[in-house]
């Protein structure tokens, strides 16, 4: 499903949908909770001291201003008339080196001041060591009145911010720990299943979480042991069939070795016959052994190449060998032996006369590769031999059980890698590995 642009910013994980749904909630609360402290607490207390300033100012100029006399400006006759020590009247000039131009401008308090003053006034508050408030009177529109506030102070951290501030952290912390703990029995979920579909049983996941939580791990724990037993009793059964086969397949080896010379060619056919059962029962206990994973050490892919060709230096087929360096992983050897002892068959079996192994490193795996110049696949069957009892066309023949590719398969998912099979341009069938370095874990 395409996704709209502004999905993709949001995220998809359980736990980050629920951090951000209570974040918002808790961001909202704040915003309400400041918005109502500013309505009504702050809004009040600042027009409170508004009209306290107001009224200084009408008594400041109640009975008018004595210019002239003894020679005083009108700044000077106001000064002199202020009774709080604190009030200073400025003229522009002296308004704007004191600081009149860092103050900010607040439109409600000028226009509650206008109203008490009975024209237009103009309010402007700054903070430097103390919050100062500065107005322009209606009375004399050229002067500025400034007023300190010194018991309020914008910079100091009330005990109500303060309150708000700690208690918004803790229910954001709350908040994240609650959908932690809701979550965490999803992630545990989530690793087991992905390991019983790699062919592991994890023990019973506890009954933890929420009530749906717990129905649905009980429910898996449930599907994963008839699995696990399913999964038994499968293996039991071709054990058991493989096991029981060789006893007539060796009585008639046994039969065949008294046959007389006349019947040469018969004998030759059910050696062959025979040793033909005996290596599809192999396969047989080898996909079933499959199941149990060795213990992984580190490794050096080349020696393992190396020692393949050995084995196989009997043969009258031409093998290639194309070794890179390649740093050792960790890896269970004989799993990945029996991997590439599977491709080489297949290219002997199916190939003419020539086959190429090669390794390299590539970013952060190790890759290997065999490749035969037989008549190739079709590549729309590609997928499906990878599953058990599969084989491949007409073009490559029909001999075996069909269980080589899955059981390459198995091995090489169990180890985190990836296999592919590509038809080669040249003609012939290429089948590559490849391995990571690190392996990963599956479960916890």
């Amino acid at each position: 499903m395409k996704l709209k642009w502004w999905q993709r910013f949001l995220p998809r994980s359980a736990f980050s949908q629920t951090v951000l749904l209570i974040g918002s909630l808790l961001l909202i609360n704040q915003l309400v909770s400041y918005w109502s402290v500013a309505v009504y607490f702050i809004k009040p207390s600042y027009e409170q001291i508004n009209q306290l300033i107001a009224r200084q100012i009408n008594i400041l100029f109640v009975d008018g201003v004595d210019v002239g006399r003894e020679h005083l400006t009108m700044v000077d006759a106001l000064n002199a008339k202020v009774r709080d020590d604190g009030m200073t009247v400025y003229n522009l000039k002296q308004a704007q080196d004191a600081g009149l131009n860092q103050a900010t401008y607040y439109s409600f308090l000028s226009e509650q001041m206008s109203v008490y003053l009975g024209g237009e006034a103009e309010v402007r508050f700054s903070q430097g060591d103390k919050l100062d408030v500065w107005i322009k009177p209606p009375q004399a529109p050229s002067l500025w009145i400034k007023v300190p506030l010194t018991s309020i102070n914008e910079s100091d951290l009330s005990p109500l911010t303060l309150y708000l501030l700690v208690i918004g952290a803790l229910s954001v912390a709350g908040g994240w720990l609650f959908a932690r703990r809701q979550n965490r029995p999803l992630k545990r979920l989530q690793k087991a299943a992905f390991a019983v579909s790699k062919g592991d049983f994890p023990p019973m996941l506890p009954l933890s979480g929420s009530t749906e939580i717990v129905e649905v791990t009980h429910a898996f724990n449930q599907m994963a042991n008839s699995m696990k037993q399913l999964e038994q009793d499968r293996a039991l059964l071709m054990a058991g069939i493989s096991h029981d086969l060789r006893t007539p397949l060796t009585r008639i080896r046994l039969a065949s070795e008294m046959m007389v010379d006349d019947d040469q060619y018969l004998k030759e056919g059910i050696v062959t016959d025979i040793e033909d059962m005996d290596a599809i029962i192999n396969q047989f206990i080898a996909y079933i052994r499959n199941d149990q994973e060795g213990v992984r050490e580190p490794d050096q892919i080349n020696r393992l190449i190396q020692e393949i060709s050995q084995q196989e230096s009997h043969r009258e087929e031409t093998i290639e060998l194309s070794l890179a360096d390649c740093p050792d992983i960790a890896m269970d050897s004989v799993a990945i032996k029996r991997v590439l002892s599977n491709l080489v068959e297949n290219a002997f079996r199916y190939g003419n006369g020539w086959i190429k192994i090669s390794s390299y490193h590539q970013g952060n795996a190790v890759c290997f590769s065999v490749e035969d110049n037989g008549p190739g696949i079709d590549e729309t069957k590609v997928e499906a031999l990878f599953q058990p009892f599969t084989q491949g066309d007409s073009a490559r023949g029909s001999v075996g059980s069909g269980l080589g590719l899955a059981i390459i398969k198995r091995i090489i998912d169990r180890h985190h890698g990836k296999v592919k099979l590509s038809n080669r341009p040249q003609g012939g069938l290429k089948a590559q590995v490849w391995l990571p370095l690190i392996s990963k874990r599956r479960y916890s």
